[in-house]
């Protein structure tokens, strides 16, 4: 996060509280990011509004700049926007979609996390960062070189918002329960998952500097772990990655990302690996 050079903060008028550009600000001001502050409409005129912020924010000794703009889609505006900018990360506030519409139509931050080239923070609280626990959720049992590549970026990044808020990091991998189905007979007993687990773990711990106290493996979904744990810690902070699966067309992500975006209760910053960022560039060049 100290290498981002420019922040994209998307500016909703219908959320006069801007938590995104509260968290935005923080950010800047360890990183000496740049801020770009975007509203995206097409309908009505929001200069008077971003000149406003602007000025407030030179004064706190920000480097700004404003646009208005929108391209079919909200996230299609938010990423054309990001790639023409060169922003490092987009920081937006979650609008939670009711459950009815999101059953019949992919919410809009649920595309921004899928189809967006650069790290994500979606801002749902307005608690405090400073001082708080950090959660960060990997997939330990999961070695191979896309799965370590990634879980380096979110433990790096998860140690660098824990130092942005003075904070302590904790580490979350859900393991799978014993399946009788399994080809591989070390996941058909509980005893030989957990052995194998604790022993990926005792490396990880090592590699990565993570206390025993500060690491939670449990068995289950974590899709349903990770919130029980983001609660349990009262994380102010949850980090998340995705790794692509081959043979898709498009730019699919493993969707916990997605399913847990409305039940924690925390902020979520998603990461991608840089193949996946790569191809999802290309795709928003063509």
């Amino acid at each position: 996060m100290q290498a981002i050079r420019c922040i994209l903060v998307v500016i909703d008028p219908n959320q006069p509280q801007e938590l995104a550009l509260k968290r935005a600000r923080l950010i800047s001001s360890v990183s000496q990011s740049h801020l770009h502050l975007l509203t995206c409409d097409a309908k009505h005129d929001h200069s008077s509004h971003l000149a406003a912020l602007r000025e407030q924010l030179e004064s706190e000794g920000h480097q700004v700049s404003t646009q208005q703009a929108w391209h079919d889609s909200l996230h299609q505006t938010i990423i054309t926007v990001q790639q023409a900018e060169g922003c490092g990360l987009v920081v937006k506030q979650h609008v939670p979609d009711n459950p009815l519409k999101r059953a019949l139509l992919t919410p809009e931050d649920w595309k921004l996390l899928r189809y967006c080239p650069c790290p994500v923070l979606m801002v749902k609280t307005a608690n405090p960062w400073t001082g708080g626990n950090i959660l960060a959720a990997v997939d330990v049992g999961n070695s191979d070189l896309e799965h370590r590549t990634l879980h380096a970026t979110i433990i790096n990044h998860g140690y660098e918002i824990a130092s942005l808020a003075d904070g302590k990091l904790h580490v979350i991998s859900a393991h799978p329960s014993a399946m009788l189905s399994a080809a591989d007979p070390a996941f058909q007993l509980k005893e030989t998952i957990e052995a194998r687990y604790r022993e990926a773990c005792k490396r990880f711990q090592e590699e990565f500097d993570i206390p025993d106290a500060q690491l939670h493996v449990e068995e289950g979904p974590a899709d349903a772990l990770i919130p029980r744990v983001c609660h349990q810690l009262k994380a102010v902070v949850t980090v998340i990655g995705t790794v692509a699966r081959t043979g898709f067309s498009g730019a699919l992500m493993g969707n916990t990302a997605e399913v847990v975006l409305d039940t924690l209760e925390s902020d979520v910053l998603v990461l991608k690996p840089d193949d996946i960022i790569d191809h999802l560039e290309d795709l928003v060049r063509h």
